[in-house]
């Protein structure tokens, strides 16, 4: 499977709902999709160790664009494909992809940034439903993932929505144990490559609103044998917030490091409260070009976890979650920033 496919590929055969999963927080779940900068400068991309792939959906964009006469909107899409973007193993074996990717990394001397995304009843049935199908399915992925890895440089952001979804109820409560045995386990299997970093998934601020309750699960999910949280993946929260959040957050883990999607979050959440807010909102941008130089010296990273140009699902004239969306990704580019 070619670097252009790298993106994970999802269900397309599930159900179009109107309303996320409820709970006490709010509707503000996380659209990962295959799955905030405002007052914030810009990080030089020159600042990223990360490894930018020549031929991901946003970079064959740009040439169609120019081989078009299109050169305006050519150069606005390089504020995507210039930088590195995570990559979402796809299928059954996410080993073909993963080679594909280190390979590249390896040639630039560079840090491949991955995401791992097939936990057993993955989103709840919703935009992005699907994962293994069972727990000994997804034992044999992950060891597939870490060894695809091998001893390259890597970053791993474990299972974007997984544990926010235990506790805002949308996942079945007879696979809660479960869930945390095999985060806790997968943390483990890929810290035995010796130069992999894993960040297990905490949402965003805007879903769990209460840092506190996120402790005890992430724990349970293996959070201290990890090198840390993720944060905002796939969401729109600004910067400032995060940084709140995440730091309160970090303090009850005991000083954990984190990082932050900021891949959509240049102006911030679409405003008001109403439903699917996360699903393919109008007017947002492009946030902070991901680094390692991010001030903080709690915060590891700045990154694009989500793939911006890939739709969150099929609202407000989206296709499939995961799927690329040139037009929405102009838009992104267009209002950037940086």
């Amino acid at each position: 499977m070619s670097r252009r496919t790298l993106s994970v590929t999802l269900a397309l055969a599930c159900a179009f709902l109107l309303a996320g999963c409820g709970g006490t927080d709010g509707p503000a779940r996380s659209p990962t999709g295959p799955p905030s900068a405002r007052g914030t400068s810009a990080a030089p991309t020159g600042g990223s160790p990360f490894w930018v792939d020549p031929d991901s959906d946003a970079a064959r964009q740009v040439r169609k664009y120019e081989a078009e006469g299109r050169t305006e909107d050519a150069r606005l899409l390089k504020r995507i494909a210039d930088r590195p973007v995570a990559g979402w193993p796809s299928g059954d074996d996410p080993a073909p992809d993963i080679r594909e990717a280190v390979r590249g990394a390896a040639a630039d001397r560079r840090t491949v940034v991955l995401v791992a995304y097939n936990i057993p009843h993955r989103d709840c049935g919703l935009y992005s439903a699907g994962g293994s199908k069972d727990a000994q399915a997804y034992r044999a992925w992950v060891d597939s993932f870490a060894s695809a890895i091998g001893d390259a440089p890597a970053i791993v952001v474990l299972e974007p929505d997984a544990v926010p979804h235990v506790l805002d109820g949308c996942t079945p409560p007879q696979y809660h144990a479960e869930r945390y045995q095999l985060l806790s386990e997968a943390v483990d299997r890929l810290k035995r490559q010796p130069h992999t970093r894993v960040y297990l998934d905490a949402g965003n601020p805007a879903w769990i609103k209460d840092p506190g309750k996120l402790v005890e699960p992430l724990r349970w999910a293996g959070v201290a044998r990890a090198d840390g949280f993720s944060l905002n993946v796939a969401n729109f929260q600004t910067d400032d917030t995060v940084k709140g959040f995440g730091t309160r957050l970090s303090r009850m883990l005991g000083g954990a490091h984190f990082i932050v999607d900021t891949s959509r979050n240049g102006d911030g959440p679409f405003p008001g409260n109403g439903e699917e807010t996360w699903c393919n909102p109008p007017g947002r941008a492009l946030g902070v070009p991901p680094t390692d130089r991010t001030g903080d010296e709690l915060i590891d990273a700045y990154l694009w976890i989500k793939r911006p140009g890939d739709s969150d699902g099929p609202c407000r004239g989206g296709p499939a979650a995961g799927t690329w969306w040139p037009e929405y990704a102009l838009g992104l580019a267009r209002r950037a920033k940086a």
